[in-house]
């Protein structure tokens, strides 16, 4: 009898471990008011394209005037690109392609950029949006729904509708502002962006209200159905006596992928503009090419 109370104690004891432990178990799951992070999904894309494969050879004749006719082996050369150098193939590839004709230099460059958000809680196609938005941002444009420095300028407020809105509705669409600057006719789109100093010409090149000097801001706008968000960059350069380099871009993201185009000219002689709407439109067609090659 004397080792009952013993027995009664260490019993106690052991239940009151075993009861501990169980609390200590379930108690990240059972403290009131836990949130419950689920996880946002993941983006579409797992992997990335080969990029010098990425571009038809028809398409590439088309964008490479002249290659077509170099020897066999120049021709391959010229076909096959260059691969951009990267560490990682899953995330950042890129190819270019350079062609020199008697007239002009043509060159091409295509990158493609996966993004992977390291937060549970922001999907990769968020994580992409956000580094397409700081594109977008740094190329001057804002669209509807990542409104810009510019926006304002270029939307007006719409609480404080006034002469000088109506007079640029007006520009728009051909007629004069109230200050008597006269408005191109040319319009890039319905969501289009464009500095309120330059204006697209139906070539291509900014018409400029000034002198044509540095301070000219080139024609950009927000592009319509093209992958999920896009816009076109163009810039027109010229240099002292070296001929114009114009370069046009377009930016796209689909799902967790932002692409980008740069397709451009250099004509042989001073006297030669290159045609800013036929590198648009080819800039363009190409970025739906890849944009519908991604999707399938």
């Amino acid at each position: 009898m004397a080792y009952v109370p013993g027995v009664a104690l260490l019993a106690a004891l052991v239940v009151g471990c075993s009861a501990d432990a169980d609390s200590n178990a379930n108690g990240a799951d059972s403290k009131a008011g836990s949130p419950t992070v689920t996880p946002a999904p993941p983006g579409k894309y797992l992997t990335l394209p080969a990029p010098c494969r990425a571009v038809p050879r028809s398409t590439l004749k088309d964008l490479l005037p002249g290659a077509a006719e170099l020897p066999g082996d120049q021709q391959e050369k010229v076909f096959r690109g260059t691969a951009a150098v990267t560490y990682d193939t899953d995330r950042k590839v890129g190819c270019s392609w350079k062609s020199d004709a008697p007239d002009a230099t043509r060159s091409l460059s295509i990158d493609f950029e996966r993004v992977v958000s390291y937060d549970p809680a922001v999907s990769d196609d968020d994580r992409a949006d956000t580094v397409y938005a700081k594109k977008e941002k740094a190329a001057g444009l804002s669209s509807s729904t990542t409104p810009g420095p510019d926006a304002e300028k270029n939307s007006g407020n719409p609480d404080k509708k006034d002469k000088k809105d109506e007079g640029s509705e007006k520009g728009e669409k051909g007629g004069t502002s109230d200050s008597g600057e006269a408005k191109g006719s040319a319009s890039p789109g319905p969501s289009s962006t464009v500095s309120p100093s330059k204006t697209p010409t139906a070539g291509g090149s900014p018409s400029s209200s000034g002198s044509g000097g540095p301070e000219d801001v080139p024609p950009s706008r927000i592009l319509d159905n093209l992958g999920d968000a896009a816009f076109l960059l163009d810039l027109p350069k010229r240099s002292g006596s070296t001929a114009q380099n114009h370069t046009v871009s377009v930016v796209f993201r689909t799902s967790n992928v932002v692409v980008t185009v740069r397709y451009a000219e250099q004509p042989a002689l001073v006297t030669q503009e290159p045609d800013g709407a036929e590198l648009q439109e080819k800039a363009q067609a190409l970025a739906r090419k890849l944009a519908e090659t991604l999707s399938e």
